[in-house]
């Protein structure tokens, strides 16, 4: 693959790279209480202090665990789990292994883990096939998402089918083994993410969808954000990937324990059939090989197009990841666009209203169904007010005059709500998702001067380490603020340090120290792995390996060229540009498309729908030989000499726009001192893995 190909292939996938860091080697203490510090993965970590411990056993003390009743809901139904732990990919390598987490079925409790997250952890192992009621059935524990299985006149209907063509594949084989074989339908996409969409071509081939003997069903405006959403800031959505889904921890009580929503993902391959049918109405009777379903779209909610589905006939209601076994992001780390948690919270109140008062299963992609229309009811009424309550009190503070900066040491969930389960955030927080909400309307900006144009924290922290008597005084202060279990407080002051110093690995130990027991502490997956991969860097570095630089072919099929020339544009280097001007026309006579794309004042636009008169260069390739080109596989110099390109006008045109475009290192340095001149892998067998979509 040529160079500058690379960053653009990883901009295209928003990659969760895995780790592979021999992360099955827990010794357990007898004592059924933690690991001793020696099983930690990393020779500078540390175990839970006594504050932590506090933190953890009053956690313990006031939260309902006496309520078992979502343990029951996820062995209802229960009918066989595979003899394998592991899936493979056709080379042998491993796609997908849950047995990496069998310590969490020990029964044992583990004070690194905020109990809540330990419980969610230890719920989320479960894998087989069950049933849902009569004509449902789901496959659990083969990815981060469930693979529903529904009984048609002629075949399976299946929703979602999980990231992987590997994972799908098992699933489907496990299920057929188990029910008797079946072919399949059709397909329903929930929504744009991948964990919904990504196995497909695991459980069907795309010629008997083209020739309509399989119906993919999606929402309206699937195709555009399933490819889109992730595109243009791809390559710091990749890094910061790293924190908030912990890709470079190893699966460990001290590191990795879950994902919220599953285990992890898997890291097979990723594929993507366009729908036949698309549900673009409020709402929406279809039916589907002799199974009536109700489509309730739900835009801007937890995707930007979802959409739920009632069975009437089986009072049974799919709620798609709308209501699930945890409060969601209404802003994700990795970055996107702040979610509505208003609009989320209403949607949920119309399928309470449509569906729920009659419905006697909810079930969903991911976690367990919930059964009898009393649990499904006050299950929806606790999402529903718990994305409405942050919404509406949140903007109550906020005019009341608490800033963005302020505001999540001020909201707090309603104590009714923090006694349900199924109002804690393991996905999401609290911190997070507040600060979210006024960020959504108000901006990021608190209303200081200040603030408006503040200095690059590089440059204003010497002057704090300067004021503060240097680096000795700091650390001082820092290892007693770290006694005295103020870890929030020692790392305020440690980071004004790292950043004037970076090179103080002193400094950035006892930081790393800091932010490991308050990513212990946390009950959420984001906050816990975004802390402990920041802790993991400041000890060692950025780790080393070879990122992903290719991606599948559907994906690329299925990218618009406009989205296409859109990240060129983000790609142009500014000073490299500077008084360069042309006019360049692409035609793509075999999808009848045609762009105008004009460098000037260090610009890279383009039109669509236009060409210049008196362009510089007219390009002229279908859009199936620019796929090779997108993806890498050919230089334009290439097409050109095989006639599979035409230009007219000056050639070098195109040699120069290349020559312009920034190749984006997708191991940027975050923390500062992290990045090395020679990278160095964290285990003799750690790297990166093969990447696959992020699922949030």
């Amino acid at each position: 693959m040529k160079p500058v190909y690379k960053t653009l292939m990883i901009a295209f996938l928003v990659v969760i790279l895995f780790s592979q860091f021999g992360c099955n080697n827990q010794n357990t203490e007898s004592s059924g209480t933690d690991l001793s510090v020696s099983d930690h993965f990393d020779p500078k970590g540390k175990g839970p202090s006594k504050y932590t411990l506090d933190i953890w056993e009053n956690w313990k003390k006031t939260l309902p665990f006496d309520d078992k009743r979502d343990f029951e809901e996820a062995q209802n139904g229960f009918i066989a789990a595979p003899d394998f732990r592991q899936i493979k990919n056709a080379a042998g390598d491993v796609v997908w292994d849950i047995g990496r987490y069998d310590f969490l079925l020990q029964n044992q409790d583990f004070k690194t883990i905020h109990p809540s997250l330990q419980r969610i952890a230890t719920l989320n192992m479960g894998y087989g096939l069950y049933k849902v009621t009569d004509g449902i059935y789901q496959v659990r524990g083969f990815d981060l998402s469930n693979m529903t299985l529904i009984e048609g006149k002629t075949g399976w209907i299946l929703l979602d089918v999980l990231i992987s063509r590997e994972t799908a594949a098992a699933a489907l084989k496990f299920a057929n083994e188990q029910l008797g074989e079946r072919p399949v339908s059709a397909v329903i996409y929930s929504h744009s993410h991948v964990d919904h969409f990504g196995g497909v071509r695991g459980v069907i081939n795309e010629e008997d969808v083209i020739s309509g003997k399989i119906k993919v069903i999606a929402p309206e405006g699937f195709m555009n954000f399933a490819v889109s959403e992730n595109v243009i800031a791809g390559n710091a959505m990749n890094r910061r990937l790293f924190y908030q889904y912990g890709v470079l921890l190893p699966v460990s009580p001290y590191g990795h324990v879950d994902q919220a929503l599953s285990k992890n993902a898997s890291k097979g391959m990723v594929g993507l059939i366009a729908p036949t049918i698309s549900i673009s109405k409020p709402v929406e009777e279809h039916t589907i090989d002799g199974v009536k379903m109700i489509f309730h779209n739900t835009p801007n909610t937890e995707a930007p197009v979802e959409m739920n589905t009632y069975f009437p006939e089986k009072k049974a209601l799919w709620m798609a990841e709308n209501v699930t076994a945890t409060i969601h992001n209404i802003y994700t780390l990795r970055g996107a666009l702040v979610r509505d948690a208003l609009t989320w919270s209403k949607k949920i109140s119309e399928a309470l209203y449509m569906f729920g008062v009659d419905a006697d299963v909810m079930f969903a992609s991911h976690h367990w169904p919930r059964w009898g229309n009393e649990r499904v009811q006050e299950v929806l009424r606790t999402q529903r007010d718990t994305y409405g309550h942050i919404h509406n009190t949140v903007l109550n503070l906020a005019n009341q005059g608490v800033s963005v900066n302020e505001v999540h040491n001020v909201y707090e969930v309603p104590s009714g709500l923090q006694k349900q389960w199924a109002a804690r955030s393991y996905h999401g927080s609290v911190e997070h998702n507040s600060r979210a909400i006024i960020n959504r309307y108000l901006g990021y900006w608190d209303a200081n001067p200040l603030t408006l144009i503040p200095l690059p924290e590089r440059e204003s922290a010497p002057l704090f380490v300067e004021m503060m008597g240097g680096a000795g005084p700091i650390i001082e202060k820092g290892k007693e603020l770290f006694e005295e279990g103020k870890y929030k407080h020692a790392a305020e002051i440690l980071n004004k340090l790292v950043f004037g110093e970076p090179e103080n690995q002193e400094a950035k130990d006892l930081l790393a120290d800091c932010y490991e027991q308050i990513g212990y502490q946390q009950e959420s997956t984001s906050v816990r792995n975004s802390f402990l991969a920041g802790a993991y860097e400041l000890r060692n570095g950025i780790p080393g390996g070879t990122p992903p630089s290719s991606v599948t072919p559907d994906v690329i099929r299925a990218m618009s060229t406009e989205t296409w020339l859109d990240f060129l544009g983000v790609k142009l280097n500014s000073k490299k540009a500077e008084g360069i001007n042309f006019k360049m026309n692409i035609i793509t006579p075999d999808n009848n498309e045609k762009f105008l794309v004009e460098l000037s004042n260090s610009t890279l636009s383009n039109l669509k729908g236009f060409t210049a008169k008196n362009a510089d260069i007219t390009l002229t390739l279908n859009r199936t030989d620019l796929n090779l080109a997108m993806m890498g596989v050919k230089t334009f110099e290439d097409l050109l000499k095989e006639g599979k390109a035409k230009v007219d006008g000056n050639p070098q045109i195109l040699a120069q726009l290349v020559g312009m475009l920034d190749e984006f290192d997708p191991r940027f340095e975050i923390l500062p001192g992290t990045k090395k001149d020679k990278f160095q892998p964290a285990k003799a067998d750690g790297g990166f893995d093969e990447p696959a979509f992020v699922e949030d």
